[in-house]
C-alpha cells in the first residue's frame, strides 16, 4: 500500500508475516479482521501508541503478508498470533481485535490458553453460526470469481467494503483497503480468505466462554449491518463480567468511523 507499510518481517511456518511496533509503555497487541489489514488500525495505532507500546501485523493472506495459495483460515491465525506474542516475548499483554481479529484473539485465549492482561473485541465474529450468502457463493465458485477482469473485481470489493460502514468512507480509505487485493495475487487472495471462512472455527469455542480469565470489553457499532448489534448483548451475556459499549452512528467498520471514541474507551478500560 502506497502510504502504509510494515517494516519488520517474521517467518511463520515458512511464510512471511509483516509487522510493526510503535510507541513506548505497556505492550498492546492489535489484530485486524477481514477484508481489512493493519492499515485499518492506523487511527487506533496513532491514538494508542502515545500511551502504550503497540504491536500490529498483517494476518496471513492479508495486507503485506504472505498471499500464497495456502491456509489463511481462522484455524491458522490464532497459531500465528500465539507465535508472534512468543517471538515478541510479551507476557500477558493487552490485546484488541476487530472482526476476525476478535475471533483470533478469542481462539488464542480459549484454545491456545494464551494469557492476556485485558481483552478488547470490536464487532467480533464470535457467535456461531455466521456467514453471508456472499461468502457461501464465493466458497462455491471461488475459481470463477478469481478469474474476473480486474476492473470488475475492484468494483466487487469496493461495493462490498462500503456495506461495512454506516458513514461514507473517504476515497483515500477505500483505496487503502483495496490496495492489497489488487493484482493477480491480491485478487486470488481476496476470494481465498472468504472461501476458507467457516463457522466451524467459532464452533470450537462456543462452549468455552466461561473459561475467559481476563477482563473483557466489547465495543460495537450500533448500525453494524454485517453483525447486528443484538449479537453484542448476546456475547456480553456469555462472558461473565464483560463490559459492553455501543458506538452510535457507526457500522461494522467502526475502527474507521469513530477511532477517537474507541481509543478513549480502550484506554479507560485498561487503566481502570
Amino acid at each position: 500500500m502506497s502510504n502504509w507499510n510494515l517494516p519488520h518481517t517474521f517467518e511463520f511456518e515458512g511464510r512471511y508475516v509483516k509487522y510493526g511496533i510503535k510507541g513506548q509503555g505497556e505492550p498492546l497487541v492489535l489484530v485486524h479482521g477481514t477484508p481489512w489489514s493493519s492499515f485499518n488500525l492506523r487511527h487506533l495505532i496513532r491514538e494508542l501508541s502515545c500511551h502504550y507500546k503497540v504491536y500490529y501485523f498483517d494476518l496471513l493472506g492479508y495486507g503485506d503478508s504472505d498471499k500464497s495459495n495456502a491456509d489463511v483460515s481462522l484455524g491458522i491465525q490464532n497459531k500465528l498470533l500465539d507465535a508472534l506474542v512468543e517471538y515478541w516475548q510479551l507476557e500477558s499483554p493487552y490485546i484488541v481485535g476487530h472482526d476476525f481479529g476478535g475471533t483470533t484473539v478469542l481462539r488464542n485465549h480459549l484454545l491456545d490458553n494464551r494469557d492476556y492482561r485485558k481483552i478488547v473485541v470490536i464487532d467480533p465474529v464470535a457467535l456461531s453460526p455466521w456467514g453471508s450468502p456472499f461468502f457461501k457463493h464465493i466458497e462455491k465458485y471461488e475459481s470463477a470469481f478469481s478469474g474476473v477482469p480486474d476492473y470488475i473485481h475492484a468494483a466487487i470489493v469496493e461495493a462490498y467494503i462500503k456495506t461495512a460502514a454506516y458513514q461514507k468512507l473517504e476515497q483515500e480509505t477505500i483505496d487503502g483497503i483495496l490496495a492489497p487485493w489488487i493484482g493477480d495475487q491480491g485478487k486470488s487472495a481476496f476470494y481465498r480468505q472468504i472461501a476458507q471462512a467457516d463457522s466451524k472455527f467459532t464452533d470450537e469455542f462456543q462452549d468455552k466462554f466461561a473459561d475467559v480469565n481476563a477482563p473483557v470489553l466489547i465495543l460495537w457499532g450500533e448500525e453494524d449491518q454485517w453483525i447486528p448489534c443484538e449479537q453484542a448483548y448476546l456475547l456480553q451475556s456469555k462472558i461473565e463480567g464483560s463490559k459492553l459499549v455501543t458506538v452510535p452512528s457507526t457500522g461494522h467498520l467502526v475502527i474507521e468511523e469513530n477511532p477517537v471514541m474507541l481509543a478513549k474507551e480502550i484506554r479507560d478500560f485498561f487503566e481502570n
